[in-house]
């Protein structure tokens, strides 16, 4: 739909009176307003969950999984986001039972929430897997560069011999030069 340019200039008007909270209150206020479900969150925690308890989950789960790399690391973020959430979602599902709100509503929000659950499920597993994937490559080409480094090593002295004195009588070893 295109708008007049008499209404695009009012909006710009408009926009210069609307900047924002100014205040630490009010921005304390709005800090949650952009959350949303997913790593990308401006923030993962919300009030009312403990940073430590989400400290505990990601230690756990890097310690389960030890992650060497950055990939891998993302991989246990996004496994200890999806267990978070997954968390928070059952808490709002129990919430949803006890509200005192209409049956009606009460199944469209609890299909809302197995929606997210499957996503955030199978958000969990599909890192799972990625991750499991590349350890076993990591590994897999450790191994390798091992074994190369074994092969790459210069080998060892040739061993020195000591001929018998007999050799010395040999005809290849006492023949005499006769240019």
């Amino acid at each position: 739909m295109l708008i007049s340019e008499k209404q695009q200039e009012a909006n710009r008007q408009n926009a210069q009176q609307s900047t924002g909270p100014k205040t630490p209150e009010g921005k304390q206020t709005v800090r949650l307003n952009a959350v949303t479900f997913g790593m990308r969150a401006r923030s993962l925690l919300i009030a009312g969950e403990d940073p430590e308890e989400y400290a505990q989950l990601w230690g756990d789960l890097t310690m389960e999984w030890q992650p060497k790399t950055k990939s891998e690391r993302l991989y246990v973020e996004q496994m200890s986001t999806s267990q978070w959430l997954l968390a928070r979602i059952a808490k709002g599902e129990s919430q949803i039972y006890d509200a005192p709100i209409a049956l009606d509503k009460k199944f469209s929000l609890l299909r809302e929430v197995a929606s997210q659950r499957t996503k955030l499920e199978r958000s969990f597993t599909t890192a799972m897997h990625e991750l499991q994937q590349l350890q076993k490559q990591r590994k897999a080409q450790s191994k390798s560069q091992s074994k190369q480094t074994e092969q790459a090593q210069p080998p060892a002295e040739p061993p020195t011999y000591t001929m018998a004195n007999g050799a010395l009588n040999h005809p290849a070893s006492s023949a005499t030069d006769t240019r």
